[in-house]
């Protein structure tokens, strides 16, 4: 099977609306707490990734039922502490770090020594962020040097914690909410700015939260115990997966472009703040709250010029998936940008800080790179006559999806390898260039 994909030119202008795919954090989230429900929940435009498969079989394996077809699934929950399990089970978590991280979190009760697994890349990220607090809870841990495979063993009574979570990961605090919600009595969490998904859909469930926001932190108390209704949810789409798009649309002359029914929720629309200091023109329209997540139609048009920035890193957080696609706009800015404290882009599914660097560097873009930071010298005139070879990137699917995006806006001849890595987060990102291209 051909693996690779081949692009030799760039793109045309376009005019077009698209609709992107379902949220992948709302989606895995959506499925966990579903399982913790008690009967039958429903989603719509559910994310059919790689990811999210990988939690619809993890699930199974801990005893949930669950039906799927065409974006929509049923999943009939056992309720609290409800999950039934053979001796020895393995579950294995793909790619996908919100798995792993956060379906811990739901096993603190676990009478059997579970094993959480993953692929080469997911093995190496850090696991200790997550065990640590989960052991405060009385659950018993073990990491294979901090990360992959893990194996946890439940305690009967967990106790709730305080923790402060300082590392700005959803994850997390994730993790730890859903330990929270688990345990009886009151789990105090004080967490950096992340993204805040689980809170919004705790209060959508009427569970026992309280969210303080100060200015650099969140205070979380969470009561647990507490019985959880089954709820449908149509999922938004993906402003991630939406990142890319619009930056093909200001990387390409005289464009227009429509995204319907995008989760433009504060928390991570990082990306189009940015954007938008960088000159971007993107408007919302239609703006809604659905289930505490704020949606909109996003409308981006390309403008003739985009320049520099150095970068406020208070926006690093709600930013960190799309920061690859960020630095190939700043590759056609004007002057020198600089992104800084980002060395949280090197616990993604690859090293994604150097990743950009060597692309940038492949297509002629001149770059200073520490281990957390990096000087991008704009070049507005680019235009790459040249081949590139992308490989042996640890199938990151934002290092693939953003190698699309570079080569039909700058041109040159690109082999991109490793194509089916984006059905980690982004099936149908193929099937969507190409109606754009149309």
């Amino acid at each position: 099977m051909n693996n690779k994909l081949i692009i030799n030119g760039v793109i045309n202008p376009f005019n077009k609306t698209i609709v992107i795919d379902g949220d992948k954090s709302l989606s895995i989230r959506w499925a966990l707490l579903a399982s913790q429900a008690i009967g039958k929940s429903t989603a719509t435009n559910l994310l059919e990734s790689d990811d999210v498969l990988s939690t619809l079989s993890c699930l199974k394996k801990l005893g949930i039922k669950i039906n799927l077809s065409h974006n929509k699934c049923e999943i009939f929950g056992a309720g609290i502490n409800g999950y039934k399990y053979k001796k020895n089970i393995t579950l294995n978590a793909g790619n996908s770090g919100t798995l792993a991280r956060l379906i811990s979190g739901l096993l603190i009760h676990a009478k059997e020594k579970i094993k959480i697994t993953g692929d080469k890349s997911l093995s190496k990220r850090d696991f200790l962020r997550i065990s640590e607090p989960l052991k405060k809870f009385g659950a018993k841990i073990q990491t294979t040097l901090g990360g992959l495979p893990l194996t946890i063993k439940g305690t009967k009574n967990p106790n709730p914690i305080k923790y402060f979570e300082k590392k700005g990961s959803a994850q997390c605090k994730s993790s730890i909410m859903l330990a929270a919600l688990n345990t009886e009595g009151k789990t105090l969490i004080k967490a950096k700015k992340s993204r805040n998904h689980s809170e919004l859909l705790f209060k959508a469930l009427n569970l026992n939260i309280k969210v303080s926001k100060k200015k650099n932190y969140d205070f979380i108390k969470i009561v647990g115990g507490r019985e959880i209704k089954p709820f449908n949810y149509n999922i938004p789409s993906d402003i991630s997966s939406g990142a890319f798009f619009i930056a093909l649309t200001l990387l390409t002359k005289n464009s227009k472009l429509t995204i319907k029914s995008i989760n433009v929720n504060p928390s991570r629309t990082g990306v189009i703040k940015i954007l938008r200091l960088m000159g971007a023109k993107i408007s919302f329209k239609n703006l809604r709250i659905y289930k505490g997540e704020k949606i909109a139609d996003l409308y981006i048009k390309s403008v003739k010029s985009l320049k520099a920035i150095n970068c406020p890193p208070i926006l690093n957080s709600s930013a960190i998936d799309e920061f690859l696609i960020i630095f190939m706009i700043a590759a056609k800015a004007k002057g020198v940008s600089i992104f800084k404290n980002l060395s949280e882009l090197n616990e993604k599914e690859s090293p994604r800080l150097k990743w950009g660097s060597k692309i940038l560097n492949l297509m002629g873009i001149k770059t200073l790179t520490t281990k957390n930071s990096i000087k991008i010298y704009g070049n507005p005139n680019l235009q790459i006559n040249k081949k590139i070879v992308i490989k042996d990137y640890l199938k990151d699917h934002r290092v693939f999806m953003t190698s699309v995006i570079a080569a039909l806006a700058f041109g040159g001849k690109w082999i991109i390898h490793d194509k089916d890595s984006i059905k980690t987060s982004f099936p149908s990102f193929l099937k969507i260039i190409n109606i754009v291209k149309k």
